[in-house]
């Protein structure tokens, strides 16, 4: 879909490059790069790629991406602050902020958790949501994950996308890794994105009123 020379995003597309200027080094040096590999960081490039050329796919299926991952993540966080208790497990998705050898600075950039979602959301009240968007998504999920299981073991031994481990019972796969890898894809689309995608579309795109247009009442 060719972009709406109408829409703009004057204040976010420089506002993301800015962060990701920020970011980048910083998560570099204290994460490493295979946390590049991440699928919700991968978002951070994709949704400021999709600012700066105004496409509402790119927009749309990182809002896919995100979504639910994001809204865990604040959950679980914002649990540990009021109860003093991690919602998910024993702090999988959150645990690092509370982590003192690591940069407050650093910790604090993971914040973008809790707005990026919402700046999402409101790009696509520009853009309107674009049909295509779990389609996209899933592939790149699936090559991601791919690469994942190819490249991460080289570099790193966090369980980057579940690659290694899985995130309900933390049982460490050792054998049969490209199948695992396949399951936690299917989970992934069919847990986070297939149900964000009947949502965004019916809210984004809600189905005809009833009432004919102007085309059909010629006709």
């Amino acid at each position: 879909m060719p972009a709406d020379p109408r829409v703009d995003f004057p204040i976010l597309k420089w506002f993301g490059l800015v962060f990701l200027a920020v970011l980048v080094p910083c998560y570099w040096v204290v994460w490493g790069g295979p946390n590049f590999m991440q699928l919700c960081d991968i978002a951070l490039f994709l949704t400021v790629l999709g600012w700066w050329t105004r496409n509402s796919l790119l927009l749309s299926s990182q809002l896919l991406a995100c979504f639910v991952i994001h809204v865990l993540w604040c959950l679980d966080a914002g649990a540990r602050v009021v109860t003093g208790h991690f919602l998910i497990g024993a702090g999988e998705l959150t645990a690092y902020m509370w982590m003192s050898d690591y940069s407050l600075f650093v910790r604090l950039l993971s914040l973008f958790h809790v707005f990026w979602v919402p700046f999402l959301l409101l790009s696509l009240r520009k853009t309107g949501y674009d049909r295509r968007a779990l389609a996209f998504q899933s592939l790149i999920a699936l090559v991601v994950m791919t690469m994942t299981i190819v490249v991460a073991p080289h570099f790193t031994t966090k369980n980057v996308n579940f690659a290694f481990e899985d995130p309900i019972w933390h049982h460490r796969v050792r054998n049969s890794i490209p199948l695992h890898m396949f399951l936690t894809w299917m989970a992934t689309v069919a847990i986070m994105y297939a149900p964000g995608h009947f949502a965004l579309r019916w809210i984004f795109n809600p189905p005809p009123s009833g009432k004919p247009d102007a085309e059909a009442a010629k006709g």
